[in-house]
């Protein structure tokens, strides 16, 4: 257990995995409870942000499990109010959610369009509306939003709605990192690009790979580095966010990513 995050209160929306296994909201609870943090895991299954919960405990660190489903805004309206009431406070804010679907234009459907976005920016605003008063008041907060490299780079299928909503997770983080500079709060954003998490199989499409082992063969070639990033690379990244060595970053969304945004196609 360190203490780069000793007294300090963190919200982790999606801090449970889809499946089997860590992914990065999971990952980056436990990490900021080993840093010292009290966390309030919130999760839209509660058995998943219980999961996390009980990791957590196992190690001696605080956590208390939430379920909300965060496109609604009365459900981030109480996870926010939840955690003063518990705690006392709200200093870190990280949002890991994300929902996609195939597709360009034409295949899209207005319901997936308008699911992708109310989950992966939406919910985003909403966190962020419900706790910036409280971080304000206080006088610091860090808020840390999970985008992805598709934020900014085509990927070899189609995944639009996906893709323009990490866009607008970008655009978000920057928006309330210059509105709440000079009020001791920052917001900065995460762009994982290929990461070995529970998620992707869940999201592999049919035709497009076959079974789990080419998925995995298939990404690892993709990356510069010959392999994909783990969801404890997320977490480390979001740590440092989260934490006072990044008391002059704001406003920033770092790729973490092995270097696939600069690679050459």
């Amino acid at each position: 257990m360190g203490d780069r995050l000793k007294q300090k209160v963190a919200v982790v929306v999606g801090a449970g995995a889809i499946a089997q296994g860590i992914g990065n909201g999971k990952a980056s609870a436990i990490v900021f409870a080993r840093e010292g943090a009290r966390v309030m895991a919130v999760d839209y299954r509660l058995e998943a942000a219980e999961d996390t919960k009980r990791l957590i405990e196992k190690e001696g660190g605080e956590c208390i499990a939430f379920q909300a489903d965060v496109s609604r805004s009365a459900d981030c309206k109480r996870i926010i109010e939840h955690c003063i009431q518990t705690f006392g406070r709200v200093d870190i804010l990280l949002n890991n959610v994300g929902i996609s679907v195939k597709g360009g234009p034409v295949e899209t459907s207005e319901e997936d369009w308008d699911s992708v976005i109310d989950v992966n920016v939406k919910s985003m605003f909403l966190t962020c509306k419900y706790a910036l008063p409280y971080m304000e008041k206080q006088g610091s907060g860090s808020i840390i939003n999970i985008s992805s490299v598709d934020a900014v780079v085509v990927q070899p299928i189609p995944l639009l709605a996906y893709s323009v909503s990490k866009a607008g997770v970008n655009a978000l983080t920057r928006e309330v990192a210059i509105q709440y500079a000079d009020k001791g709060i920052r917001a900065n954003a995460i762009m994982p690009g290929l990461m070995k998490t529970p998620r992707i199989p869940v999201y592999a499409y049919k035709g497009v790979y076959g079974d789990i082992d080419e998925l995995w063969r298939k990404r690892d070639a993709r990356s510069p580095t010959g392999k994909q990033g783990e969801p404890w690379d997320i977490a480390n990244a979001a740590l440092f966010l989260a934490s006072d060595e990044s008391k002059y970053v704001n406003g920033q969304c770092l790729a973490v990513d092995g270097g696939l945004t600069v690679k050459a196609p």
